[in-house]
């Protein structure tokens, strides 16, 4: 198309409506873009690629166009940028139909060859639903009600004893990791032992999850105490977890450091582990600095709160360095630590396509599940 001098608006058209955008040729990946503009970026957030990614007007044309390296596998979140004069206005691809969701909005989805959606996290009809249920608490460590939901699984005996999983951000892993209808999935396929999850929501996240006494105390001294008297629970390390990403992953470390042996395993995702080793500027702003403290802290006097411990990562995000580095801290600490990264960056379709592998590795299905 840059090659042919006689373009005109039909060819654009029917070339955009063939092809749509991103066009996926191998390690490549072409953002198009149509529309009058004096100039066009792709804004994403790889880690290694140029952000903002120039777009190139196609001579003769409304036709904008920009290629960049993408792997297969990979699994991409991007918006496109304008500017007309002074003003910059950023929206999701108006050719791309794939989005994903998250707290802060939605954004436009760039899939390499190979990847595709997980079958656990797409609706099964024959997979037997789990039940969901708010619930309300007073908390006296935090001074208020607080309310979470639990997941029972599906055919739900009183009469046995189930693990149970602590989620951070729970709401947020309902909504925009699919995290029912992954249980759902991987408990009736036998991938995953039968559980009961609590899906715990933060009311000041900033606040709470980097390292906060009062947070910490809710869950090991009162939610889980009180789950135990309501539902039919192994009352033992072996059987509790903690879950969450981001600062969901420190609120999950830190609470484990906190009460040690109260819980046997932790499942964090891209875990906000930022440090320092010289000066005081990690980068993160002041809402990192509690992290920093804690996870400073931690480096120092390394300990080991909970016998197994699930990490994973994308490779396309800034945390991925301070990931890799904590691995062997976990293990020289005396945990088993099993870590993985993937192509993606930090987001909830991300975290959503590794429970599979995280849940099954922590509590397998029936047929070999052996507590220990």
């Amino acid at each position: 198309m840059r090659e042919d001098p006689s373009l005109g608006p039909e060819l654009v058209s029917s070339f955009v409506g063939k092809h749509g955008s991103p066009i996926i040729e191998g390690a490549h990946a072409t953002f198009l873009f149509r529309g009058e503009a004096d100039e066009v970026f792709v804004r994403h957030r790889v880690v290694g690629l140029p952000d903002p990614l120039p777009m190139k007007r196609i001579a003769g044309t409304d036709l904008w166009a920009a290629t960049s390296d993408l792997p297969p596998g990979s699994r991409v979140e991007y918006q496109l940028e304008t500017r007309r004069g002074d003003h910059y206005e950023r929206f999701n691809d108006p050719l791309n139909p794939r989005l994903a969701h998250s707290p802060m909005g939605s954004s436009s989805v760039c899939a390499g060859e190979g990847y595709e959606v997980p079958w656990w996290a797409q609706h099964q009809p024959d997979s037997r639903p789990g039940e969901l249920t708010e619930e309300r608490m007073r908390s006296r460590a935090l001074r208020r009600e607080q309310h979470f939901w639990v997941y029972r699984p599906a055919r739900f005996n009183p009469v046995l004893s189930y693990p149970l999983m602590v989620v951070h951000d729970g709401g947020d892993y309902l909504q925009f990791a699919a995290m029912k209808t992954v249980l759902d999935n991987l408990i009736h396929h036998l991938d995953v032992a039968p559980m009961v999850v609590a899906f715990v929501p933060p009311h000041d996240r900033l606040r709470e999850y980097p390292n906060y006494a009062p947070h910490a105390r809710f869950i090991a001294r009162e939610l889980v105490p009180t789950l135990t008297e309501w539902l039919p629970l192994l009352d033992a390390p072996a059987g509790r977890c903690l879950m969450g990403s981001s600062f969901g992953g420190i609120a999950s470390l830190s609470t484990a450091v906190r009460y040690p042996g109260i819980f046997g395993s932790l499942l964090i995702q891209s875990a906000s582990l930022v440090f320092t080793d010289i000066g005081q500027d990690h980068g993160g702003g002041p809402a990192f600095d509690p992290v920093v403290k804690f996870v400073n802290k931690y480096r120092a006097r390394p300990t080991a709160p909970v016998r197994r411990m699930y990490m994973s990562c994308g490779i396309y995000e800034p945390l991925i360095t301070p990931n890799r580095s904590m691995v062997s801290v976990f293990r020289e600490a005396g945990m088993t630590v099993r870590y993985e990264e993937d192509r993606d960056g930090h987001n909830w379709d991300n975290w959503r396509d590794r429970m599979q592998s995280a849940l099954s590795w922590l509590y397998p299905g029936p047929q070999k599940y052996v507590y220990e």
